[in-house]
């Protein structure tokens, strides 16, 4: 079969960059998709993205589709002939498909249950050409585009007015119109550099004569590759590093056509303002690279990335000098301001700001977190009080003209404000800290004082939100309560704080006024938080059966529970697992069906069997070993020593008859299996490890 490369343009005004590579990459899928449920095939498709273009080149495409074998069946034959003559329902099967009357018996055949009317025939595969317009419309189409434009009289829309048009299938144009304009050969390359139309050749010849002719570098990639050796080179040559932040180099890469990097220099009496600052304002208002030392300390350098080879460079780094100054001249401006009064001093602005309607202000919340962060630290045995004057002053920084102006900033002004009222490190460090972690995966706080905060403020939210009926449902969570209720479990698990969850929940809802602080509502989020763990284990690779089988002890206590199911997942792996498992839900089935009051031991006297009396002494051992285990929480060896009861179960399963007719030797038997099963239940409901029958 034929083929032909295919080269598809669209040209623009300037894309939003920080959605250029989505728009690309949806573009380039959708014709992909197209293509092939029309069942043409290619050896390849790549995608191409500038700030002016978006296009496809598919390698080797099939000019046409294959032949489709078409087969429509009909009525029965009872149905389609009465005394033999065809029926209105054959008629209708006739007329549909372009038959005569008279040749219907000629249509007949078996689909293996009866013959039918049936008709066969070959449909031509479609000419690719004679798709590309359409294809390349649906794809437009389906752009991800929050909001669309109109332009000029033109009744189409796009997320940016379009231009040019090339669909070029080999050699041969495509003349056909999308987005109302007739599509041809010619592309235009850089704004600057580049001059009139470049007519391209060939699909092939696309990436080339758009670098040499347009000066412009079509493969997005390529492109941030070029971005990152330079910018890094130019570190290298102001005797430091350049800090290359993904997201940054995305949304560069999206800016220009043709990268060059220039580095530039600010004033050193701006080091005296935090790094971050600085570097916020340099990444979010000019997109600048910054540079740091072989100390990791910010130097008085930034990179840019121009779209243009200037024959003057100096010129162009010294508009970039001029423009960043006044911003870092802000954010001195506004370090020195805050400087000027203490964390403290600023609380009382946070009275007039509020948290939640029924909750009251954040100078509210800052009080209730600040008495729950002491129970926490007094439960850890930290410093109480420094963990009380760290939540008091957590918020301050919301009002200073820092965050007011860098969003980003809130919790680090917060730290550097703290060390200049002369805080301790603890107070001073928790300041920043009470937001670790923020997503999945992050850093979690260090400082006692951060971690104390940390819980507090999370626990506060949590129970609040949920004291006044507006827990997350569905997909809305305006609070974060599901990010809130996992950072909590992380810091209590992964730092191995012995924190009892219910009892801090207990505290916390007491300190709502407007809130439900019953025991059923606390054990409604207790039971929330820790479903949060489920995901969390399975991303661990341990699965939702073991996370139900320890969940069903109730265990309030993060690091317990994370023990417990540490503990079952090792279990889960020895040889004797699956045996003790279903000899354990065997076991729950049969004491829930018994209506007998159990003793509380088992009388030894009672026992006949050699089977159970073999189970009764091998539990009597196992029992004393594992205690001291289980006492200290040392699940996983208890859990390999009861693995030993597998054999002495087996037997007393396959040998006693468990329901007997003597009324006292049931009993008894139900209670030897009620201690067994007590065994296994210090730690987790094992039963639930065999898989549901589906």
């Amino acid at each position: 079969m034929s083929k032909r490369d295919l080269l598809i343009e669209i040209g623009t005004e300037e894309l939003p960059p920080k959605a250029l590579n989505t728009l690309s990459q949806a573009f380039t899928q959708s014709i992909a998709e197209q293509l092939q449920s029309e069942a043409l095939q290619s050896d390849a498709i790549t995608a191409y993205a500038s700030p002016r273009r978006l296009a496809v080149l598919i390698s080797g495409l099939d000019e046409q589709a294959p032949d489709k074998a078409i087969e429509k069946w009909g009525p029965p034959v009872k149905v389609a002939f009465k005394d033999g003559q065809p029926t209105k329902a054959a008629e209708a099967f006739a007329s549909g498909n372009g038959i005569a009357l008279e040749d219907l018996n000629n249509y007949i055949a078996n689909d293996g249950k009866q013959d039918k009317l049936c008709y066969r025939s070959t449909q031509a595969g479609s000419l690719s050409k004679a798709l590309v317009a359409g294809i390349t419309e649906q794809a437009l189409a389906s752009l991800p585009i929050p909001k669309r434009m109109r332009w000029g009289a033109k009744r189409e829309q796009f997320v940016r007015p379009v231009h040019w048009i090339i669909m070029l299938f080999g050699d041969e144009v495509i003349s056909d119109s999308v987005m109302g304009i007739e599509a041809g050969r010619d592309s235009r390359g850089h704004r600057f550099h580049s001059q009139g139309a470049i007519s391209i050749q060939s699909p092939s010849s696309y990436v080339e004569q758009m670098e040499s002719q347009g000066k412009v570098i079509v493969d997005s990639e390529r492109r941030k590759a070029m971005i990152r050796r330079q910018v890094e080179a130019e570190g290298q040559r102001l005797g430091g590093q350049a800090v290359i932040d993904d997201d940054l180099l995305d949304e560069v890469t999206a800016l220009v056509e043709w990268p060059v990097a220039l580095a530039g220099n600010f004033e050193e009496r701006f080091l005296k303002v935090p790094a971050e600052a600085l570097v916020s304002s340099m990444k979010e208002h000019q997109k600048y690279f910054h540079v740091v030392d072989p100390d990791g300390k910010l130097m008085p350098h930034f990179i840019t990335v121009s779209n243009i080879e200037s024959s003057d460079p100096k010129k162009v780094i010294d508009g970039n000098e001029r423009v960043i100054r006044p911003r870092l001249s802000d954010a001195a401006f506004f370090f020195e301001t805050d400087c000027r009064s203490s964390l403290a001093e600023r609380r009382e602005r946070l009275k007039s700001i509020v948290f939640q309607e029924k909750l009251g202000s954040i100078f509210d919340k800052t009080e209730r977190v600040a008495t729950l962060a002491a129970a926490i630290a007094n439960q850890l045995t930290y410093c109480a009080d420094d963990a009380r004057r760290a939540a008091e002053l957590c918020k301050s920084d919301l009002v200073s003209e820092m965050v007011l102006e860098f969003d980003d900033m809130q919790g680090i002004a917060g730290y550097y404000y703290a060390v200049n009222d002369g805080e301790n490190d603890n107070i001073a460090q928790a300041m920043q800290q009470q937001y670790l972690p923020r997503f999945a995966g992050d850093a979690l706080p260090e400082c006692e004082a951060g971690i104390a905060v940390a819980l507090a403020d999370r626990l506060d939210t949590i129970s609040g939100i949920f004291g006044i009926g507006q827990q997350p449902s569905g997909s809305k969570d305006p609070f974060a309560l599901r990010r809130a209720s996992l950072a909590v479990m992380r810091i209590i698990i992964e730092k191995g704080l012995d924190l009892d969850l219910g009892e801090l929940l207990g505290v916390a809802l007491k300190q709502h006024a407007a809130a439900d602080n019953s025991a059923e509502q606390q054990q409604t989020i207790l039971n929330y938080m820790f479903e949060r763990l489920r995901a969390w284990y399975e991303d661990q690779g341990i699965s939702a059966e073991i996370f139900l089988a320890v969940g069903a002890k109730g265990v309030t206590r993060p690091t317990d529970f994370d023990q417990r199911v540490k503990a079952v997942q090792a279990f889960a792996q020895l040889e004797e697992a699956n045996a003790l498992a279903a000899a354990n839900k065997r076991v729950s089935n049969i004491l829930a069906k018994s209506e007998l009051a159990l003793g509380d031991a088992v009388d030894e006297s009672l026992l006949q069997e050699e089977a159970e009396k073999g189970l009764f002494v091998a539990m009597q051992a196992s029992s004393q070993q594992v205690g001291p285990l289980f006492a200290k929480r040392d699940y996983t060896e208890g859990l390999k020593t009861l693995a030993v009861l597998r054999t002495p179960v087996d037997r007393f399963f396959d040998e006693v008859m468990v329901n007997a007719e003597d009324e006292a030797l049931k009993k008894n038997r139900l209670t030897l299996l009620s201690q067994l099963q007590a065994l296994f239940l210090e730690v987790a409901d094992i039963s639930l490890l065999v898989p549901a029958k589906k």
